[in-house]
């Protein structure tokens, strides 16, 4: 059983890297943007049934990949539009298009389960060639995190982070916010649907339920990794990089919950309690971990001549 355990692991890993990738989206709304964005449970989806799809139809992988890019961009910029140019909340935002993604993902796939197989198709992620698979896996995430480093650098990048540190200041410093706000939301959905891509691949199909729960996993993926890699370094790209060692570790968990032999009906409900106790960390270490060194009496008493009025 234990060898069977052993055997899952490189799976798991790669598992965990795609959703990883997916989390990296959810990052740039959550962390970046402060946005709670909850369009991912259907941008992820139209990610892979549009790879599944073309695929089908003949087109080659990669291609096939970067029109699945392009069309979680533009359920990004729909969520924007939503959000910036109605005036609608960002949660109600990203729910609206994830309810008109449903629609859309099955007018894509035409039903409800697109089949992609390996024999059929070159895929660049198969769960028949876990090796190849993990190596095409880590350098799509290695070029993912360096792009996203070098554009976080530059002036669209800071303006996008300016945005989500403080809205009022960025725009007193003339940052057109609404752009902004677009631009991280096509940005993370585009990563998403990479993601989602890549989903479709490894899982041999696109389904219409595979999106459900995904910005769970994201969330765990984020807090996780930042759990995890807060006191290595606070460079941009090792953040980035912490976010996809978080998809990996969750899915560690997750295949131990399974080897352990528990009801996997309540996974999903582990997996969320998973996540609000890693959310708690920082408070529990702030409340009841942290002691403030103590002033010397004497500092105290100069702060507070120092309060006083002089005549």
């Amino acid at each position: 059983m234990f060898l069977n355990y052993l055997n899952s692991l490189p799976a798991t890993v790669a598992q965990g890297i795609m959703w990883g990738l997916m989390a990296i989206g959810v990052y740039i709304t959550y962390r970046i943007l402060d946005i709670a964005d909850l369009t991912v449970d259907g941008s992820l989806v139209t990610g892979a049934a549009v790879c599944a799809t073309l695929m089908v139809n003949g087109w080659h992988v990669a291609p096939a990949i970067l029109m699945a890019v392009l069309a979680g961009m533009l359920a990004g910029l729909l969520t924007g539009v939503f959000h910036t140019g109605m005036g609608i909340p960002p949660i109600l935002a990203g729910i609206l298009t994830q309810l008109i993604l449903w629609s859309i993902n099955l007018k894509i796939m035409g039903k409800a389960n697109m089949p992609l197989l390996a024999r059929n198709h070159f895929l660049l992620a198969s769960g028949l060639y876990i090796p190849r698979t993990l190596l095409t896996l880590v350098l799509v995430a290695a070029a993912v995190i360096a792009l996203l480093y070098w554009l976080f650098g530059t002036e669209v990048g800071c303006s996008i982070r300016a945005t989500g540190c403080n809205l009022q200041m960025s725009r007193a410093q003339g940052i057109n916010t609404s752009l902004t706000k677009i631009l991280g939301l096509m940005m993370s959905n585009g990563i998403v649907a990479l993601a989602g891509a890549f989903l479709a691949q490894y899982k041999g199909a696109a389904d219409i339920n595979m999106g459900r729960g995904a910005i769970v996993i994201g969330l765990a993926a984020v807090i996780i990794g930042e759990a995890v890699m807060s006191r290595i370094s606070r460079n941009f790209a090792v953040k980035l990089l912490s976010v996809v060692v978080g998809g990996v570790i969750y899915f560690f968990v997750y295949q131990t919950i399974i080897f352990l032999g528990l009801d996997t009906d309540l996974l999903k409900m582990l997996s969320a309690l998973l996540v609000a106790v890693f959310l708690a960390i920082p408070y529990w270490k702030k409340t009841y971990f942290s002691h403030p060194k103590k002033k010397p009496l004497a500092d105290v008493a100069e702060e507070a001549l120092e309060e006083v009025p002089h005549a």
